[in-house]
C-alpha cells in the first residue's frame, strides 16, 4: 500500500510536469516511463558489478561498457558512465539535459536488447522542454524510493491513476477493483499463459502476475514455472506505441522480467500464428461500434460475420483461447440481448458450442465519469464441444464507489476489494466479496437460490427457449410489496357516498349564490 507521503512526492512530480507546460496526461507518464528505464539500466548494472565484485569475475555483457558513445548525429561522443543514472543526476540542469537528449535517449534507441521492453524503447525521443524540468523530473524521482518490487509497482499504479482521473484518456484504464474480480474469479495458475489483446496499461496482466505471486507462493522457485513466469505468460497486444512502452513497463516494475507485449491491431491482423495458444484471456477490449469490412481480419470473419467490434472481439477470444482455456471479458449489455442474426448466432456459440459458466451485470456508472454505458463480465470456457448446463447470474448493484460522476469510495480502503470480509450493511455498498464468494458456490447451493436473489442460475434450455438473451433482467424476478385491496361492495359504497357528499356540496353552493 502506498503511504501519504509517498503519493505527496509522486504528486509533486507530476505537477512539476503541468506547471512545466507538459499538459497531456499521457504524454507526463510516457516522460516518467523513460526516465525509470534509464533508472533501472543503471540499477541493472549496478547489480551486475555488485555480483562480479562478489564472485572476482568480470561482466560479459555490461549495459554501460568502457569507452565512450557516439551517437550518429553528435560531432564527439560522451562517456558510458556519464548516461548513468547515478553519476547525471548530479551535473548542472544545463549538462543533464545535453547528456540525456544528446546521449541517453539515443544510447536507448541504439540498445540490442532482447527484451520487449527494451524494443519499446527505440522510439524514445525527449519532450521535457526545459532544463529545469529535467533536473525537477530526475531529482523528484530519485527521491521516491523504489528498491522493491512492490513499492515499485504500486508507485507506478498510482502514477497510473492519473491517467484516468484527466477526462479522455480514461478508457485506458478498467478499475483495479474490477480487475480484481475478475482475476480473482478465473484464479491464474502458475502453468497459465495469458493474454490480453487490448492491454493498454496491462492492469489485467499485472494482477495475474500478482495474484499467482500470493497464491502459488512457491511457483517462482522451480526454475521451469520461473523461466516461464517471466519469459511466456503474459501477452498483451496494442496498436498504441504510447500504451506498448507504458505496460510493458507497468509489468517490469511489478517483477515480471520478459513480458510478450507487441504492436497488434487485434481486430485487422491474421491471427494464425496465435490461434489456440492461450490457457486465459481477460480484457476490456475498446468497444468502438463498426469497422471497415474489409478491413476486418479474415480469420474472425470465419466465426461471425459482422462489423460490430464487441462482436468480432469476443469472436477473436474464441479463436486465442485454446480448448479449456477460459475468459474472463468486460462486453457492452447490448452483446447480451442484441437482436441482429450476428448477435444471436454469438450468444448460442457460447452457450451451445462452449461453455458458458456466468454472467456478472455491472452497474452502469462503473466507468464513469468517461462512460455510463452498462456493461458486463462475461465468463466462459471454450469445449469446442458444448457443455452449457446452468448459466450463473449475479446482479451487482454497488462497486464500493458512489456511482456518479465523481466515483467517492463508499468504505475504508481495506473494505473495497473484492476479498474484504464485509458486514450486511457494508455489502450494500460493496458487491464485489459476495459476488466471488457466490461465484465460488456456483455449482453448488447457487443452483437453489430463486431467481427473487441478488445470484441464480437458469437452466441451458430456460436460455434457448428465449433466443438466447442473456439479460439478468429477462430471467430475475421482482418482488412485488403485496397490498390489502377493499372489497368491491365496500369501494362502490364509498364512491356513493362521496357522489352524495359532492351533491349536497353543490346544493348548499346553490343556496349561498342565491
Amino acid at each position: 500500500m502506498i503511504t501519504g507521503e509517498l503519493k505527496s512526492r509522486i504528486d509533486a512530480v507530476w505537477n512539476d510536469f503541468w506547471s512545466g507546460g507538459i499538459s497531456n496526461p499521457l504524454e507526463v507518464m510516457e516522460q516518467l516511463t523513460y526516465l525509470l528505464f534509464i533508472k533501472g539500466l543503471d540499477e541493472q548494472q549496478t547489480r551486475e558489478e555488485n555480483k562480479a565484485q562478489r564472485t572476482n569475475s568480470t561482466i560479459e555483457h555490461p549495459l554501460f561498457p568502457a569507452g565512450e558513445f557516439k551517437p550518429d548525429d553528435a560531432t564527439k561522443g560522451r562517456a558510458y558512465d556519464d548516461l548513468r543514472w547515478t553519476r547525471f543526476k548530479n551535473f548542472s540542469a544545463q549538462d543533464m539535459y545535453e547528456v540525456v537528449d544528446r546521449y541517453v535517449f539515443p544510447f536507448m534507441q541504439a540498445r540490442s536488447a532482447d527484451t520487449t521492453h527494451a524494443q519499446h524503447m527505440k522510439g524514445a525521443r525527449l519532450t521535457i522542454p526545459t532544463p529545469a524540468l529535467l533536473q525537477k523530473a530526475v531529482d523528484g524521482l530519485d527521491a521516491i524510493p523504489m528498491q522493491d518490487r512492490d513499492t515499485k509497482g504500486d508507485v507506478y499504479e498510482y502514477m497510473l491513476s492519473k491517467i484516468a482521473t484527466a477526462g479522455q484518456n480514461g478508457q485506458f484504464r478498467t478499475p483495479r477493483h474490477i480487475i480484481q474480480l475478475m482475476v480473482e474469479m478465473t484464479a491464474p495458475t502458475p502453468t497459465d499463459t495469458i493474454c490480453d489483446p487490448a492491454s493498454g496499461t496491462c492492469g489485467f496482466l499485472v494482477a495475474a502476475g500478482e495474484f499467482i505471486r500470493d497464491k502459488h507462493p512457491n511457483a517462482l522457485l522451480d526454475p521451469v514455472q520461473a523461466k516461464h513466469f517471466h519469459d511466456g505468460m503474459f501477452h498483451g497486444y496494442d496498436f498504441d506505441n504510447t500504451m506498448l512502452r507504458i505496460g510493458s513497463m507497468n509489468l517490469q516494475l511489478h517483477g515480471v522480467q520478459n513480458p510478450a507485449i507487441v504492436y497488434r491491431d487485434s481486430l485487422a491482423q491474421d491471427h494464425a500464428g496465435d490461434i489456440e495458444s492461450y490457457s486465459l484471456i481477460l480484457a476490456n477490449p475498446p468497444f468502438a461500434g463498426s469497422l471497415d469490412y474489409e478491413s476486418t481480419a479474415k480469420d474472425l470473419l470465419q466465426v461471425v460475420k459482422t462489423k460490430k467490434t464487441e462482436l468480432l472481439f469476443l469472436a477473436l477470444f474464441l479463436r486465442l483461447l485454446k480448448p479449456g482455456g477460459r475468459a474472463a471479458v468486460i462486453v457492452p449489455d447490448g452483446v447480451l440481448f442484441g437482436s441482429s442474426k450476428a448477435h444471436k448466432e454469438l450468444r448460442r456459440m457460447l452457450v451451445e458450442d462452449h461453455k458458458l459458466d456466468g454472467i456478472v451485470s455491472l452497474p452502469s456508472g462503473v466507468f464513469k465519469p468517461y462512460a455510463g454505458v452498462s456493461t458486463a463480465i462475461l465468463l466462459f470456457t471454450k469445449t469446442n464441444s458444448g457443455g452449457t448446463d446452468q448459466v450463473w447470474f449475479y446482479d451487482l448493484q454497488a462497486d464500493g464507489r458512489s456511482l456518479d460522476d465523481k466515483r467517492t469510495p463508499l468504505l475504508a480502503d481495506d473494505k473495497l476489494s473484492a476479498t474484504a470480509t464485509l458486514t450486511a450493511d457494508e455489502h450494500a455498498k460493496n458487491n464485489l466479496p459476495d459476488a466471488l464468494a457466490r461465484w465460488r458456490d456456483r455449482n453448488g447451493s447457487e443452483r437453489d437460490r430463486a431467481r427473487t436473489d441478488q445470484s441464480f442460475c437458469v437452466p441451458n434450455a430456460d436460455i434457448a427457449a428465449n433466443d438466447y438473451d442473456l439479460s439478468i433482467n429477462r430471467y430475475k424476478q421482482i418482488v412485488h410489496d403485496e397490498v390489502e385491496y377493499q372489497s368491491p361492495l365496500v369501494i362502490l359504497d364509498e364512491l356513493a357516498a362521496l357522489e352524495a357528499a359532492i351533491q349536497q356540496g353543490i346544493q348548499d353552493l346553490k343556496v349561498m349564490l342565491a
